[in-house]
């Protein structure tokens, strides 16, 4: 009868581990194409930042080394204005984008 019981025992508990992995698993996020476009837009936000960051050190360089040359200071200013000009058109394209996936739930 010890026998039995032992036997039950130690079966049991080998054959425990295997139910468990009988269990569903999640593979991780479900990829959509709204996913993948989420992190292509956001891959594409940290590039259009850095070259923002470009611009503006690219005409302070032009406006630092112009040594009163107004043509230099007129290519530095031109170069800034269009740089925040590029800004502000980034953040409002990405502000559309935004809005309307909140507003359709995606």
């Amino acid at each position: 009868m010890n026998k039995k019981i032992l036997f039950l025992a130690l079966s049991s508990v080998l054959i425990f581990p295997f139910t468990a992995l009988g269990q569903l698993q999640s593979f991780g996020p479900r990829i959509t194409v709204f996913y993948l476009l989420d992190k292509f837009l956001a891959s594409l936000w940290i590039i259009f930042a850095a070259f923002a960051v470009i611009m503006f050190v690219y005409s302070g360089i032009i406006f630092l080394t112009a040594q009163g040359d107004p043509s230099k200071i007129s290519t530095a200013r031109q170069a800034f204005l269009w740089g925040v000009v590029g800004v502000i058109v980034g953040i409002i394209a990405y502000s559309i984008i935004t809005v309307v996936g909140s507003i359709f739930g995606l």
